[in-house]
């Protein structure tokens, strides 16, 4: 296959907003399912499903962690006002949840039933996103112990993201502008401003072309944006062109955006 992907950023990108919109695109599920099982990884249930949101029908993909390591990404409450706001709170099979290094998650990676593209470009985006949190905290690469983009989730998010993206035959992937939000978010450090600084990092050193835009919280998550720079391939899109395909991924956090990550495959037209 020879498809050129056009993501529309302009409610940001989070690692299952990505995944989300891949599967709607047409990538095996089955096949993002069998990856998943193989991780040397506990601690979690996959849930894939269609919401309602902003008005669309959206496909909803969803990594729900065991009650005792919940992180609370899309709890509002904790988020942006007091914490210990309700949550959701689902039962799972699995029982592994720790702060691991880059080596230990390539280890994983290597480990996993997905084809060698897969895990290039898994092992890409954390490599990115470990150079981005180094630079945060000041430390050698090696030395960083991933916590929220390192925990469970989101190693089930990059591998299901890979694992998606390699299923459909990309050729070429354009996105143009990311828009992200204004205020604080809380995270395991306390309140972070937003842009949070592993998004800065990244948009320092690989040009995300971020657009701020009047909505306060976080549209651009560090997965997201490593994400967006690891399979980009162009900043404009063509000047005719037509849309072939429309895939949704709705986002789980509730913005006065969209929330929505469109993802389209296009054909330029000559």
């Amino acid at each position: 296959m020879n498809n050129i992907l056009y993501l529309d950023c302009s409610s940001g990108i989070s690692g299952d907003m990505f995944v989300a919109s891949m599967l709607d695109l047409g990538a095996d599920k089955e096949v993002m399912l069998k990856a998943l099982n193989s991780l040397l990884v506990r601690g979690f249930e996959v849930k894939v499903s269609r919401v309602m949101k902003s008005g669309y029908d959206a496909c909803d993909f969803w990594v729900v962690l065991d009650e005792k390591y919940e992180n609370h990404d899309h709890d509002m409450q904790y988020l942006h006002g007091e914490k210990g706001g309700d949550h959701h709170k689902e039962t799972v099979t699995h029982h592994d949840h720790e702060c691991r290094g880059i080596v230990e998650i390539e280890d994983i990676i290597r480990g996993a039933d997905m084809t060698p593209g897969a895990k290039k470009l898994a092992m890409k985006i954390f490599a990115i996103l470990a150079d981005a949190e180094a630079k945060a905290h000041d430390v050698p690469v090696e030395q960083v112990h991933f916590h929220e983009v390192g925990a469970v989730d989101s190693i089930a998010d990059i591998v299901a993201a890979a694992v998606c993206f390699d299923n459909l035959g990309i050729s070429k992937v354009i996105i143009p502008q990311i828009s992200d939000g204004t205020g604080t978010i809380r995270c395991r450090h306390g309140l972070l401003p937003v842009p949070v600084p592993a998004v800065r990092n990244i948009d320092e050193s690989h040009k995300l072309n971020l657009h701020i835009i009047d909505v306060e919280g976080e549209l651009v998550t560090p997965t997201g944006a490593a994400i967006a720079v690891a399979i980009r391939t162009d900043l404009q899109l063509p000047e005719s062109f037509r849309v072939l395909r429309t895939g949704l991924g709705a986002g789980k956090r509730e913005y006065k955006c969209s929330g929505i990550l469109r993802a389209a495959f296009i054909k330029e037209e000559l």
